[in-house]
């Protein structure tokens, strides 16, 4: 398959994996053991096929400087790889932000707009999270960060 395709097929899978947090995470117990177990893993089972398919020890000396990022990620599959990082850690992040809001006793509609700044923008979500947290329990560090 080309790059082209494997891009659509991972988005695709997370498309699956933010609907499932976004809309049935309220109605489904089980909704991280989806995302995680099975979303997040053919995710990763992507990311090391791209990685490990592309790998020479010339790629480790190009993680020490930004130019040497740029340069790895002139390789198509090395930035699809990029990606496919990005795309599986945002849905961890996010499925943790879930559960640790149902710890907090927080309703779905006020982790949501966290949830949906986190698709495009995953740090600025969680700080946005964390922020939401923080006014409803007065807690920045909690029983359960």
């Amino acid at each position: 398959m080309t790059p082209d395709e494997l891009f659509k097929i991972a988005n695709g899978f997370s498309a699956i994996g933010w609907f499932a947090l976004l809309v049935l995470s309220p109605f489904w117990k089980n909704f991280d053991k989806f995302v995680i177990g099975i979303v997040v893993m053919l995710l990763a089972v992507l990311y090391t096929y791209l990685n490990f398919s592309n790998f020479s020890m010339d790629i480790l000396k190009n993680f020490g400087s930004l130019e040497g990022v740029g340069i790895l990620f002139q390789n198509k599959d090395l930035l699809l790889a990029g990606w496919v990082h990005i795309l599986a850690i945002d849905l961890l992040m996010v499925t943790w932000m879930k559960r640790n809001s149902q710890h907090y006793d927080m309703k779905h509609w006020m982790v949501l707009p966290a949830m949906i700044i986190s698709c495009p923008f995953g740090p600025l979500g969680f700080l946005v999270y964390l922020l939401t947290r923080w006014i409803k329990t007065r807690k920045y560090f909690g029983e359960d960060f």
